[in-house]
């Protein structure tokens, strides 16, 4: 094949894999292996190259990604065990206690809360916890539920920054490299993000109450027909409340461990996962049903990772990543293609609301990263402007499952959602970029 046939094959694998995820025909991972396979096969047939040279181009793939699919299963456990022994639990309803009926007070919780809910990555998990928490206090308060849901997605787009996070690992599992590395470059646009979110719902607390909310409030507020929870997730047997002190200097000790420690980050969450069973639920019995019970979202993660190790590894080491990139790179003005990142970052919340996480990242940033190349331009730098940037919006977009719960807990319609906060998530990614540059996690 020539190389514009190979950079054409790779375009159309691409855009048939991104068809086949925004319009559910598959999960990620059957399309990712389906594929590619076709992919390579069409390689073999054309003699461009053999079965053997396919097939250690997807050993290839696999190598480089399967530390992150590591990371991914035991970080979910781990979380997954705090959540079950009511570590959230107990530091969310302390939190609640403390600002009363105090509208600001009640914002600036609920990102508080987010940020806590958010520590093990998965979008749903937090919905559940936060929004079934806050969620009475809002009606209670007369504030609008579209600000509960703009102060927690917030949140949720800074802290999915996380190296377990999804976007992250994905973003690290392209460069080939550990996701703890690429987080440590991240890390001080995260912390602006952090304080970004905290002023956000500041700022949004102080709205609502120049609105009129408040104990007293004769406002009138629409919500949906979700039933009022009660304050935090349902108490089960599982619920270890006087290993609550325990728990939490645990989980300190793990996220400081990951900054400090020079080992892999997936090693560090199974030592933290072997301690945190042994304490908590003691006895095979009991730690099976825990490890099962976690089970389907740390396969299914995995699986997904694994599958784009073999859709990188086809289209990477075949070289095909390459040649697309080159022609890409030819409709880019010289003097325009450093600036490539910065052009990413800002298109990233658009482009957020069309293409779901998988097609995002495995689809589109390594054509990027190759197109980077052509002008010189450090292949980190343009995957932190689409993690960083992308992560924000993440919790308002179409293709993101998690984002239905969201709206469907809050009873707000998904278009009232996107109105409502677009813009105001668009400008907090700017903000995030910028400050990258400002600190010199990013340079063009």
């Amino acid at each position: 094949m020539s190389e514009q046939m190979l950079a054409l094959l790779g375009f159309a694998t691409i855009i048939a894999i991104i068809v086949l995820l925004l319009r559910n025909v598959t999960v990620p991972a059957i399309a990712f292996i389906g594929v590619s396979t076709v992919t390579a096969l069409i390689l073999v047939l054309t003699g461009t190259y053999s079965v053997s040279e396919m097939g250690d181009f997807v050993s290839a793939g696999v190598k480089g990604v399967h530390s992150t699919a590591a990371l991914f299963i035991f970080s979910v456990l781990f979380f997954g065990i705090m959540s079950d022994a009511g570590m959230f639990d107990v530091i969310i309803g302390a939190l609640l206690k403390r600002v009363g009926n105090n509208v600001v007070g009640v914002a600036m919780m609920t990102c508080i809360i987010a940020m806590i809910a958010h520590l093990d990555g998965s979008g749903a998990a937090t919905f559940l916890i936060t929004i079934p928490a806050m969620l009475p206090v809002y009606k209670k308060l007369k504030m609008r539920p579209t600000t509960l849901l703009l102060i927690c997605v917030t949140a949720m787009g800074v802290m999915n920054l996380m190296p377990w996070g999804g976007p992250t690992m994905r973003a690290a599992s392209v460069l080939s490299m550990d996701s703890n590395l690429l987080w440590m470059h991240i890390l001080p646009m995260q912390a602006v993000g952090m304080v970004i979110a905290l002023l956000t719902a500041f700022f949004w607390g102080t709205v609502e109450k120049k609105r009129g909310a408040g104990e007293n409030s004769t406002l009138e507020v629409e919500y949906g027909d979700m039933e009022e929870a009660g304050s935090g997730a349902s108490k089960t047997d599982l619920a270890r409340p006087k290993l609550f002190a325990v728990n939490l200097i645990w989980t300190l000790l793990i996220i400081v461990a990951l900054i400090l420690l020079k080992v892999p980050a997936y090693y560090i969450f199974m030592v933290g996962c072997v301690v945190a069973l042994l304490v908590n639920y003691p006895g095979a019995k009991l730690q099976g049903k825990i490890i099962k019970s976690h089970a389907g979202p740390a396969l299914t993660m995995a699986s997904t990772i694994l599958a784009a190790g073999v859709f990188l590894g086809v289209m990477e080491e075949s070289e095909i990543m390459n040649h697309m990139a080159t022609i890409l790179a030819a409709f880019i003005p010289q003097s325009m293609g450093r600036f490539l990142p910065l052009f990413v970052g800002v298109l990233s919340v658009p482009l957020t609301l069309m293409f779901c996480t998988d097609s995002y990242f495995y689809g589109l940033l390594p054509v990027l990263i190759g197109v980077g190349n052509q002008f010189g331009v450090d292949p980190i730098h343009t995957a932190i402007t689409m993690v960083v940037c992308r992560n924000c919006a993440t919790f308002i977009s179409p293709v993101v499952p998690a984002t239905f719960l969201g709206v469907g807990l809050a009873g707000v319609e998904i278009k009232d959602h996107i109105k409502t906060s677009f813009f105001w998530i668009w400008g907090v990614s700017l903000v995030c970029m910028v400050a990258g540059l400002i600190l010199g996690v990013l340079t063009i």
